[in-house]
């Protein structure tokens, strides 16, 4: 009999969201799982299903039942020959990473943060960057899905293909994911390139830098036309490194934290903070050489707010110009630096932000210096305003102010989406308070 815990507290990695479920679930196998739905049809609760909490808003949080799958974190099968791995639903990236490379495989692209599970990176649509690459869901080849009728579906793309088309991005809403299959690739290296721009420039020859570098992405400092620009492509350089801990942590992190901090009583400082940091860290060029994963994954530093939007990729100089007059027109309303803008290709995923389109994401910040919240209303709605008009679709796993009426109207397959979740689950057993948002 699987035993669930109560008085657990559960927060996001940001803190700045939390629950207090009912009854807290570690199982370790897929015969626990099926009696906590059992036990939460008897008891008519919901289920909440979570990994590593990463998402920085309220989609994992419930205040009935809460499944954490950390401990279903094994690799189930490798074959090297179609260079595929099987891996249970609740495996960090981080382990898999190492795991692959063991193998001398890797997965062709990743997210900025690994210490993320396995199913909650598909079932929010976490990204990177690279126009010849899709979202991290994209990468999944097959699913196995446990519904809330304990039925157990095998889903591909020659298998139960309607239920996998949205299954790759789920929202935690169709049931379980037991197992995923990635499509990987050799293992490689990654030369990263970091040299100073500005916006105009980068905007002027966008298409030039999207040819130019396989995964290229650049950092605008809001208040300003600095722009540092990322390039990171495939290299046969041994690993090396021109970065310097003092300037990446102590004045990167805590020296930027301290004036943060003080920015929050003098928000005028912001401006001055972003262009001053930009001269401290980002006007020389910088190189580093390492293991893809090792060089995609970077220090996120300390908690923050984001939102990240999908737009089509043709709108990106208009959106950013956009955003940039909102901050020049508003004095007042303030932004952290970066605007981080990244890219990815268009695919088939019925809830995808890039679903039949090549896609620009725009993520803005706001940090919270020692824990301490920020003004960004006004910020947030501006941001929120520009993406709306350049036809924008909001990331999943982020905080936004959108309901089921904005989705109809983003999402070209929202309504054959909310078929198949009506069919899974008719009871709304894995809904909560996020989802009903976006489904009511």
């Amino acid at each position: 009999m699987v035993h669930g815990q109560g008085g657990v507290k559960f927060q996001n990695w940001a803190r700045t969201y939390g629950s207090s479920p009912e009854l807290y679930f570690q199982p370790t196998s897929v015969e626990e799982i099926k009696e906590i739905l059992d036990l939460a049809r008897q008891r008519s609760k919901r289920v909440k299903v979570v990994g590593g909490g990463h998402s920085p808003s309220d989609i994992a949080c419930t205040d009935d039942f809460m499944v954490q799958m950390g401990k279903m974190n094994k690799i189930l099968k490798v074959d090297e020959e179609k260079r595929q791995v099987m891996v249970e639903a609740g495996i960090l990236l981080s382990d898999l990473n190492v795991e692959l490379s063991k193998y001398r495989l890797a997965l062709p692209n990743l997210g900025a943060v690994s210490e993320v599970a396995a199913a909650g990176v598909i079932g929010t649509g976490t990204h990177n960057t690279g126009i010849k690459h899709g979202i991290l869901p994209t990468q999944v080849v097959a699913l196995t899905l446990l519904t809330a009728s304990g039925e157990i579906l095998e889903c591909s793309e020659s298998v139960n293909a309607k239920i996998f088309q949205a299954a790759r991005l789920h929202l935690g809403c169709l049931g379980v994911v037991l197992t995923l299959t990635f499509q990987c690739v050799p293992e490689f290296y990654l030369l990263e390139t970091t040299f100073p721009s500005t916006l105009q420039e980068v905007l002027d020859n966008l298409d030039t830098h999207l040819q130019r570098s396989e995964y290229f992405r650049f950092l605008w400092f809001p208040h300003s036309e600095n722009v540092s620009v990322i390039y990171q492509d495939h290299t046969n350089k041994p690993p090396s490194s021109s970065a310097n801990w003092f300037w990446d942590y102590a004045a990167g992190y805590y020296l930027l934290e301290f004036l943060l901090w003080i920015s929050t009583f003098l928000p005028g400082l912001v401006c001055w903070i972003n262009r001053f940091f930009f001269w401290l860290l980002f006007t020389g060029k910088v190189e580093h050489v390492n293991l893809s994963y090792k060089v995609f994954n970077y220090e996120c530093r300390f908690r923050q707010h984001v939102q990240d939007w999908a737009i089509p990729i043709e709108k990106t100089k208009e959106a950013l110009l956009a955003l940039k007059a909102v901050l020049e027109n508003n004095p007042k309303v303030v932004a952290h630096y970066p605007v981080e803008v990244r890219f990815a290709r268009g695919d088939d995923i019925l809830l995808s932000p890039c679903f039949q389109r090549d896609s620009c994401y725009m993520n803005i910040i706001m940090y919270r210096p020692y824990g301490k919240d920020v003004p960004r209303l006004d910020y947030w709605l501006a941001y929120e305003n520009v993406m709306k008009k350049a036809g924008g679709r909001p990331h999943w796993a982020k905080a936004h102010t959108c309901a089921r009426k904005d989705f109809e109207k983003m999402y070209p397959g929202f309504q054959k989406f909310c078929t198949i979740r009506e069919e899974l689950d008719p009871t709304g057993m894995f809904l909560n308070t996020y989802l009903e948002k976006v489904f009511y």
